[in-house]
């Protein structure tokens, strides 16, 4: 596995399936303004690659790197029933000096 710059060719499709919502909460926007990273909630098997070709073709922003963490749905219990939240798998994208992504305005 060679770690030079890949311009692998991702499905268009695919790609617009990769992020599925930003994350809006404290910690995203925390980090946001720190250090100038957008949050997204993707799908569960989505690669680094492939979420950094995602925002940068939606988003047309240069992205530096791109983290990703996955978390595990927790049991809620409501009354009888039992329900699982989902896990999530998130990427923290750190955008290059200078670039802007504005999701922030919309509402979560």
């Amino acid at each position: 596995m060679s770690h030079g710059h890949q311009s692998t060719q991702f499905d268009e499709g695919r790609l617009m399936r990769v992020l599925v919502s930003p994350v809006v909460s404290e910690k995203a926007t925390m980090v946001a303004e720190k250090s100038n990273a957008v949050t997204f909630k993707v799908l569960q098997d989505a690669t680094k690659p492939e979420i950094k070709a995602a925002v940068e073709l939606m988003f047309k922003v240069e992205v530096q790197g791109v983290s990703v963490v996955n978390t595990k749905g927790k049991t809620k219990r409501f009354g009888k029933s039992i329900g699982r939240r989902d896990n999530v798998r998130k990427a923290y994208v750190t955008l290059k000096p200078g670039q802007e992504l504005n999701i922030s305005g919309e509402a979560a």
